[in-house]
């Protein structure tokens, strides 16, 4: 029984298969339209931290590098909260002179470490790329100077510096695409599933044997006579 129902399933579909071609292709033009107009481009530009202390050269001592390994581990969490602190942030806006609110620029700023290390991947999104990598780097540089004046240490270096970066992190046209003609797909299909339920209309002889378990014997084809020229 099983079997049968796919078939006709199958048989469904391929009825319909001009408008379910119709519905995909509605959906990949709204995906190639939305990808390529609607969506604003977002730049993503990064700037990693490191907190290990350079001041003492000739400290050698193993405990003492192991110590302070351990404070800079605890020191991590501490500093991925005061990077997005209200004063770095205004000094930032301060020094780019960039027409940017505090709130808008927190909001722009990510800020994540690698696990077991003291690394600190500081990162600053916006519309405009060149922005971007100069409001990370400025921002790491603003946040080492207000960690040596809070904790009176400099234990906070940069490993690299963000670049401009040249393609948008937000856009892709072919996913953006394919995701909008796999919905195509799925909402034609469901389409054509509801419609064939509530239509209850006879399509062939083969469906009246069905619904009443009953044999076919007589049936009257249609008939559609062609008019002769001066009569009926």
């Amino acid at each position: 029984m099983e079997e049968i129902d796919l078939i006709e399933l199958l048989k469904l579909f391929w009825r319909k298969k001009i408008l379910i071609i119709l519905i995909i292709l509605c959906f990949t033009a709204i995906g190639y339209i939305y990808t390529t107009k609607y969506v604003t481009p977002q730049y993503d530009a990064t700037t990693t931290l490191v907190l290990a202390t350079i001041d003492d050269k000739n400290n050698t001592n193993t405990s003492a590098i192991a110590s302070e390994i351990t404070i800079n581990s605890k020191l991590v969490s501490t500093y991925t909260e005061l990077i997005k602190s209200k004063s770095i942030l205004e000094e930032v806006i301060l020094k780019l002179r960039i027409n940017m609110k505090e709130e808008d620029l927190r909001k722009s700023i990510s800020v994540s470490t690698q696990s077991n290390t003291s690394l600190i991947d500081l990162k600053v999104t916006n519309e405009n790329a060149e922005y971007s990598s100069k409001i990370a780097n400025e921002l790491a540089n603003t946040f080492i100077e207000k960690i040596s004046d809070i904790y009176n240490i400099k234990n906070v270096q940069i490993v690299s510096k963000a670049e401009v970066p040249v393609t948008p992190s937000n856009i892709n046209h072919k996913k953006d695409i394919i995701t909008f003609s796999l919905i195509g797909i799925v909402i034609s299909v469901l389409f054509v599933m509801i419609v064939n339920i509530f239509d209850t209309t006879v399509k062939s002889a083969d469906e009246i044997e069905k619904m009443f378990d009953l044999p076919i014997l007589v049936s009257i084809p249609m008939y559609e006579a062609k008019k002769q020229k001066g009569g009926k």
